[in-house]
């Protein structure tokens, strides 16, 4: 009988996971309607951060379609209005998301950026889709259901982390965020090779063995990461702190410390 509702509940968690697909290609396709524009409508958040109508638009597209799927269980944007965290730390499950990640991408015309909705329980991320409307690039998974990529018109796919024996290793960076403390850490783990990239694409690429590690050591919001750390785990790969833990979610203050994203490759760390 356990066995049962276990199978049972993954068939609905699989079928929940590919509504959250769709809308989240919804949202997709809306922000790719302002890519397409000659202006995108750039305005600037209190931290100098850009907001562009497609963030919007596809913040209300994502909002209203989970609201529809799940309206018991409520959601937190990086466009949202603030929830203060009195409300929040009485959730057990909400949903996460970055309607737009790698705004600043998107505003320079590159393709490098994504639709990210994750499920939270508990503090840990056990559903994400990450969707990159440029590249016709899709990944998602589920606890327990394995990770999943999808290239434009081609077959769904299993990925794994399974190191494939890169010589030098392939570390993932920012195309935009490489600091000093990056670049000193980079150096000390000898020859690699760097591959730059925007958005959440970082931790997918490790997720399928694409890239080794991807050394984050600077601010990232809880909505940056949370999507494509399910699917990292999925794969078989980790999200961790620098003590080894993994990145948990719904915290005061929503930020998360400097972290590192690996697969089954031997690379070591110089902490």
């Amino acid at each position: 009988m356990m066995k049962l509702n276990r199978m049972a509940k993954l068939v609905e968690r699989k079928t929940l996971l590919l509504q959250v697909v769709s809308l989240a290609e919804e949202a997709g396709a809306a922000i790719m309607m302002v890519y397409n524009q000659d202006d995108v409508g750039v305005t600037y958040k209190d931290d100098a951060s850009p907001l562009t109508q497609a963030d919007l638009a596809a913040h209300n597209l994502i909002i209203n379609g989970l609201a529809r799927l799940t309206p018991d269980w409520p959601a937190l944007s990086e466009e949202s209005l603030e929830i203060s965290y009195a409300i929040r730390k009485t959730w057990n499950r909400y949903w996460l998301i970055d309607p737009l990640d790698g705004t600043k991408e998107f505003v320079k015309h590159k393709q490098a950026f994504t639709v990210n909705i994750s499920l939270i329980e508990n503090g840990n991320p056990t559903m994400g889709v990450v969707y990159a409307p440029a590249l016709d690039l899709l990944y998602y998974a589920f606890e327990g259901g394995g990770a999943f990529k999808k290239e434009k018109n081609g077959p769904t796919l299993p990925i794994s982390a399974e190191s494939k024996g890169h010589q030098p290793p392939k570390v993932a960076v920012s195309r935009s965020h490489i600091g000093k403390t990056t670049a000193d850490f980079l150096e000390k783990i000898g020859p690699h090779e760097l591959i730059r990239i925007g958005s959440s694409l970082k931790l997918c690429l490790v997720a399928e063995a694409a890239a080794d590690l991807y050394p984050r050591l600077g601010r990232t919001m809880e909505w940056d990461t949370a999507a494509a750390q399910s699917i990292v785990v999925e794969a078989g790969g980790s999200v961790t702190d620098p003590k080894g833990q993994p990145l948990r979610y719904n915290k005061a203050d929503l930020s998360n410390p400097d972290f590192f994203v690996r697969g089954m490759s031997p690379i070591s760390l110089p902490l």
